[in-house]
């Protein structure tokens, strides 16, 4: 007999067995996502107007916030980098919200997307940050006006710091999206259960609660996509302004 647990929405199953096309849900939900991406900036792209249409001004709002956000952190330097920041804003907020729909998946709920996305942005700003600047890249890690006698000390906490925003920018995006659809599981099976007893009208309030979380959730999908473009770019500041 098989148990659901309320962590087995966050398994990675085969669909299809490895073949020429091997299938999982991790790698279907991909494709959706790409799908769905691609859908929305061809409603909003397709004719373009001078007046905008409805789906015209939401990529162009998008458009504009992701845009202005690199503006304010990066300065004029980190306009050639908008694409990636962009394209990276939409692909997490896309994965969020698609993993809310009912027998969704959520990609941003594994740690292996978060970690990969975070690891490969770190090492492309070290690797920036060295291109730009050279060895002077280096003292980044250390802090004018740092006493003598402290600095080996502080440059040790600097790069460390340093070398765990790896971590702390996955684990963030990854942890938010667990908890939250968790939650929905474990007050969904509530509501479940209250329905298949006498006392159904208890399920009423499990059933508010679950409509309360998945408007939270709504916006913790934009706010975990919005902190995680800042987050990328207030790094990419560092490699490119040593601030």
């Amino acid at each position: 007999m098989k148990y659901f647990t309320p962590l087995e929405q966050f398994e990675i199953t085969v669909l299809q067995p490895l073949s020429l096309f091997g299938l999982g849900n991790f790698s279907l939900f991909l494709l959706v996502i790409g799908f769905f991406i691609s859908l929305f900036f061809f409603l909003g792209l397709h004719k373009p107007k001078l007046v905008p249409t409805y789906w015209q001004s939401i990529v162009e709002m998008v458009y504009l916030f992701v845009l202005s956000t690199v503006k304010g952190q990066t300065g004029k330097k980190g306009i050639p980098f908008f694409p990636f920041i962009f394209f990276l804003f939409i692909f997490i907020l896309f994965s969020n919200l698609i993993g809310l729909l009912p027998f969704g998946f959520t990609v941003t709920a594994q740690l292996i997307t978060t970690l990969t996305l975070a690891l490969s942005i770190n090492l492309g700003l070290i690797f920036m940050g060295f291109f730009f600047h050279g060895l002077k890249f280096l003292t980044l890690f250390v802090p004018k006006e740092a006493p003598a006698a402290l600095l080996p000390l502080i440059v040790l906490i600097e790069v460390v710091s340093y070398l765990l925003r790896t971590f702390s920018l996955s684990v963030c995006l990854f942890a938010n999206m667990m908890a939250g659809h968790t939650l929905l599981n474990i007050l969904s099976s509530f509501i479940v259960a209250f329905f298949k007893t006498n006392l159904w009208f208890l399920g009423v309030l499990p059933f508010i609660l679950v409509v309360a979380v998945v408007c939270l959730e709504l916006g913790i999908a934009f706010l975990q996509a919005y902190v995680f473009t800042v987050l990328t770019a207030i790094y990419a500041n560092d490699s490119l302004n040593l601030h």
